[in-house]
């Protein structure tokens, strides 16, 4: 399971949370409101006249005097306790890239406030006033957002809330000091985020008893969890990941009978898991990239749905209920050193198990796949054997399958590979044999059949597979030719046929490879084809160890991508083209080819030559020199504009091409970190033909890496002009944290780009389209009632976490068209940005009355002439 940091969003009980808040007002409020009612009442007129002054430091042009103030932008009012009047209780000041701290001198005024969020602006310090007992505003304040500021005082200037609930501070560069004095200091507090500030030391104990949500990840507290922090009772979610927290976990979890999400990932924590976890309400845990050792407790799975074990030095086997329990959607145990068999009962919820990078022996369940959910199963670099069961057949809506380095023999299953929804299947470094099947699933992007025993031919049909990037055969025992059909391959990138029975010549390349072409070690004969010259942008070319004659095509030279060029061991002759210094080529064993990119003292020259022939060829070599430089020149050049430049084909004649300005990786996982290219993401961006699919706000591209990976990029469309990109730290930061949105029914972006005029974001790619494909597309079936419903609740769970959301989120549009699928038990919402990104005064259509807060907004609203509050 991908692990992603935290990011201020929940997905149960939101609206729940808005009503008890609402009688905890009505009825624990009662000194609070006596103070209130002590201070003179704070008309609506008073108030505008503060926002007037206020709206003069912002810069904002949103607040009109001649409508009401409770219908301003960001302004939100309620019925006064006698319900007489209407006073401000919400001001929302977000994104304004607000720096000028004397705001607070008005703010402070405006005592009725019960919800402050100035977050995302450039705050550095609050100059003080919020530390001073004049500021009235404090005293009725339930909810304060600074969170994404440059804010870098102490916290202790942030005190005297007595009635503060809601807390957030994230994203910030607030240091170190007496964090447990400070947090004592708010006695009503329910959630505290500090994640991602520069806080350091032990983890800060006396805090409120009330305390609910503590997030402190992605900070330097280090030393042990102390045994103080199970005081509290309260606490739903705990989040301590990405610090450099150590020692053993206390096992004291009885004492936290309500937790439900607890993450203590990318620490170096030890020890067992605890036994105490066995809290009946947990239901994610997270404890990725620690030293955690010890056997897996057989009760941990009882509850928990989403369980991520990966990278720590657990041991043993597994329990024989470990992954049967109904509610279980998701196991990682990827890199320990587990032991024994897979289990033979698996949930019938659990669409994603990986357990790769263990010493798992024995054979594969055949009955892994009687739950039918599985969509992503990973049990690679394990010591598994017997063979592959024809029962995975029964996996409909498996898309990722790898099987890869283990001890798996005999043939593979014809019903494996027709899989419809099969998008990556790896079973490289086995013993498998028998023939290649002739069909597979037309999904397929990845096909690694490499170091095994398959014997036969290629099938022919493989390359009719329209969006096959990646195939793998190497190291087998495949004789005859390579299918001519070959050349019709649409995306093929990455082509490794090495180490194989091979014979015949060389057919037409598809000119879609770019990363590598591999056919050494085979019985090739024949020339070398001139057209390989026209595979202009791939980088390896392996040729070596056949039975090629004749002379090296002159065309290769127009290959200005390669980086390797291998031709040793043939019967070739003559020159080779030459390239630039750096390309690396191999032409040992061929005796009579030279090699015409090194100088001319290296070149094989007979001293029986006439002096007229010998003069002849230094003044050749000479104008080639020349030549070489003027290219050398160009070839930089382009690669410069290469990398700093991309052309999209779209743009109409004339138009300027975009500078990239920068780019970023927002994940942690080292599977995307690794893959993710961005030049590749812009390449992909400027062929039109790459587009997959267009909505009102943006449009997605399919981009293929380098490894095979497939992302989704999508582009901002920049029409409406609703994009706020002007202020690019402003704009990656608002994109950071969108990142940190932790729901798999969410499409969140893995990286950003950012160009002059536009920003890319990058996401896994929904392998099975959208629902509209689904429904309507060209291979459209019927849909059975269980996909139906895993639709349907994997949508409605997406959007009860985004109805959960205190970072202001905005669902552009939902329909079917931006209901993305990874499998059909696994829906995505699209089209989601962060509201702070949108700029609803520059839209050309209706976007600027859109209606609603924080959260989805019906598309229904988008009619209505509401103001966003």
């Amino acid at each position: 399971m991908v692990e992603r940091r935290y990011c201020p969003c929940a997905s149960h009980g939101g609206f729940l949370m808005l009503v008890l808040l609402f009688f905890l007002f009505l009825f624990h409020h009662a000194p609070m409101a006596a103070a209130a009612d002590a201070l003179p009442p704070l008309t609506l007129e008073e108030a505008l006249g503060i926002l007037i002054n206020l709206s003069s430091v912002v810069g904002t042009n949103r607040w009109n005097s001649s409508t009401s103030v409770c219908n301003w932008t960001g302004v939100a009012c309620t019925r006064s306790g006698s319900g007489s009047s209407l006073e401000v209780t919400n001001i929302t000041l977000s994104n304004y890239n607000i720096s000028n701290h004397s705001i607070f001198a008005s703010i402070c005024r405006i005592y009725t406030l019960q919800s402050l969020d100035l977050s995302r602006n450039s705050f550095t310090d609050l100059g003080g006033l919020f530390s001073t007992s004049s500021c009235r505003m404090k005293e009725r304040l339930l909810s304060l957002n600074l969170s994404s500021n440059k804010l870098s005082q102490k916290l202790s200037d942030l005190s005297g809330f007595p009635q503060l609930e809601v807390l957030d501070l994230s994203y910030n560069l607030f240091p170190s000091e007496n964090l447990g004095a400070y947090l004592g200091s708010f006695p009503r507090l329910r959630s505290m985020n500090l994640s991602s500030n520069k806080l350091n030391g032990d983890i800060p104990l006396s805090m409120a008893g009330s305390l609910a949500e503590l997030v402190l990840s992605g900070n330097q507290f280090s030393g042990s969890i102390p045994q103080a922090l199970f005081g509290y009772g309260n606490l739903t979610l705990l989040d301590l990941s990405q610090n450099d927290l150590s020692g053993a976990v206390p096992d004291e979890f009885k004492s936290l009978p309500k937790l439900q999400t607890l993450l203590l990932s990318g620490n170096t924590l030890s020890g067992k898991i605890p036994v105490s976890l066995n809290v009946t309400r947990l239901t994610r845990f997270a404890a990725n990239r620690n030293l955690f050792s010890g056997s897996i407790p057989t009760w941990i799975t009882k509850h928990v749905r989403m369980l991520d074990l990966s990278y720590n030095n657990l041991s043993g086997s597994m329990p024989s209920d470990f992954l049967s329990h109904p509610g279980l959607q998701t196991v990682d145990l990827t890199s320990n050193m587990l032991e024994g068999s897979i289990p033979n009962s698996l949930s019938r919820n659990l669409f994603r198990l990986r357990l790769g990078g263990n010493k798992l022996g024995g054979n594969i369940p055949n009955s892994i796949c009687d739950g039918m959910s599985l969509a992503y199963l990973e049990l690679d670099n394990n010591q598994l054997m017997g063979s592959i069961p024809s029962q995975l057949a029964k996996c409909k809506h498996l898309s990722l399958l790898s099987l890869a380095s283990n001890q798996l023999q005999g043939p593979l299953p014809d019903g494996i590979s027709n899989l419809e929804e099969l998008v990556v299947l790896k079973l490289q470094n086995n013993s498998l044999n028998g023939h290649i099947p002739n069909t597979f699933s037309a999904s397929l992007i990845t096909l690694n059949l490499s170091q095994n025993s398959f014997t036969g031919q290629i099938p022919s049909r493989v390359f009719e597979l329209q969006k096959l990037s990646t195939l793998d055969l190497h190291g087998n025992n495949i004789s005859s030719g390579i299918p001519i059909s070959i050349s019709s391959s649409k995306s093929l990138i990455e082509l490794n046929l090495g180490y194989n029975a091979l014979t015949g010549t060389i057919p037409t390349m598809p000119t879609t490879l770019s990363t590598s072409l591999n056919l050494s070690h085979n019985y090739l004969s024949g020339s070398i084809p001139s057209d390989l010259g026209y595979l202009s942008e791939l980088e390896i070319l392996d040729l070596s160890y056949n039975k090629l004659s004749g002379m090296v095509p002159s065309s290769l030279g127009n290959m200005q991508s390669l980086t390797q060029l291998v031709l040793s061991y043939n019967n070739l002759s003559g020159y080779v083209p030459r390239f630039r210094q750096d390309v690396e080529i191999g032409i040992d064993g061929n005796p009579d080819l030279v090699n015409g990119t090194v100088s001319n003292n290296d070149t094989r020259t007979t001293g029986k030559r006439k002096m007229h022939n010998v003069v002849i060829i230094i003044f050749t070599i000479a104008g080639a020199l020349v030549g070489l430089c003027v290219l050398a020149v160009i070839t930089m050049m382009s690669l410069s504009k290469r990398i700093y430049r991309v052309e999209d084909e779209g743009l109409s004649t004339g138009e300027s091409v975009s500078q990239i300005i920068d780019g970023h990786l927002i994940t942690m996982n080292s599977i995307h970190t690794s893959a993710i290219e961005f030049m590749k993401a812009m390449e992909a961006v400027c062929n039109h033909q790459n587009i997959f699919l267009k909505t009102r706000f943006c449009t997605y591209y399919k981009a293929v890496m380098p490894n095979g990976s497939t992302y989704s990029v999508k582009k901002l469309n920049s029409s409406d002009k609703i994009f706020q990109i002007g202020n690019q730290e402003k704009f990656a930061r608002e994109i950071e944290v969108l990142g940190k949105l932790t729901n798999s029914n969410v499409m969140v972006p893995l990286a950003y780009i950012l160009t002059v005029d536009s920003a890319y974001l990058i996401y896994e790619h929904a392998y099975k389209g959208t629902v509209s494909d689904l429904l309507h597309g060209e291979k459209s079936d019927v849909i059975d009632w269980p996909s139906r419903y895993s639709i349907a609740l994997g949508v409605a769970q997406g959007l009860t976490f985004l109805h959960g959301c205190t970072q202001p989120v905005l669902l552009l549009d939902l329909s079917t068209r931006t209901i993305h699928l990874k499998s059909t038990n696994e829906p995505q919402i699209g089209d989601i940005e962060l509201y702070k990104i949108i700029d609803p005064s520059r839209s050309t259509g209706s976007f600027s009355t859109i209606a609603g807060t924080v959260g989805y907004i019906p598309p229904g609203e988008a009619f209505s002439h509401l103001n966003l509050t």
